[in-house]
């Protein structure tokens, strides 16, 4: 049975009533969670349309299988949360918190996780597609085999992540930090990599594919002409 909410400022209190019932399927639309604590919550395949969870504390709750459409959750924190097949579209997640939270399977479309932290998240299956990344923790995530979609990592800290046979189709890595991030096979040619000195790209782009211009661009840092 599908509960639908629309328009209201809602409790952790209110929740808990609400997630009681084993068989309920929730669905908020343009209800307001800001600042409320709502660690431990079973809310498995939940619906949030318009929502607003401005720095929301959501720690060990149970989100798998939920879907975020146009909701907006600055700061708000997910740490140790399941969000397992998780779906977020066009949702501002600027400077959340994902610390060792379970995204297997979890997708961000058209997302702003600008400062975002993914310390210790399990990610296996893990998708973005063009999102913003700028700055964000992304440390040891793997992209191996994946078709990066507009994804700007400008800033994003990548070290250890592994990026291997990756397809990048636009996007940034400007001035990303490298640290042990591994690009065997990945194609760059259409990445922006402004900021790469040729010390990293002997470090961590071994058996990377670059255009032209990103190599003549690379050289001419070196103070070398290419004609």
């Amino acid at each position: 049975m599908t509960t639908t909410l629309a328009d209201l400022t809602l409790s952790r209190a209110d929740l808990a009533d609400l997630a009681a019932d084993p068989h309920a399927v929730l669905h908020f639309e343009h209800c307001a969670f800001d600042g409320a604590n709502l660690s431990g919550l079973a809310l498995r395949g939940a619906q949030f349309l318009g929502c607003s969870l401005a720095e929301t504390v959501l720690d060990k709750a149970n989100l798998s299988d939920t879907r975020w459409l146009d909701c907006r959750a600055g700061a708000a924190r997910f740490q140790l949360a399941n969000l397992s097949d998780a779906r977020f579209h066009r949702c501002d997640l600027n400077n959340t918190d994902w610390t060792r939270a379970t995204l297997a399977s979890a997708r961000f479309a058209e997302v702003k996780l600008t400062g975002a932290q993914f310390r210790e998240a399990q990610t296996l299956g893990l998708g973005f597609h063009d999102s913003l990344l700028v700055g964000a923790d992304l440390r040891g995530i793997s992209f191996r085999k994946q078709t990066i979609e507009q994804l700007d990592l400008s800033d994003a800290d990548v070290s250890g992540c592994d990026f291997r046979d990756a397809i990048f189709e636009g996007g940034s890595l400007r001035d990303a930090h490298l640290k042990n991030a591994r690009f065997d096979g990945a194609d760059l040619r259409a990445a922006d990599l402004g900021g790469l000195r040729i010390t990293a790209l002997a470090q961590f782009f071994k058996g990377a594919i670059l255009s032209t211009d990103q190599a003549a661009a690379l050289v001419s840092g070196l103070g070398i002409r290419v004609v």
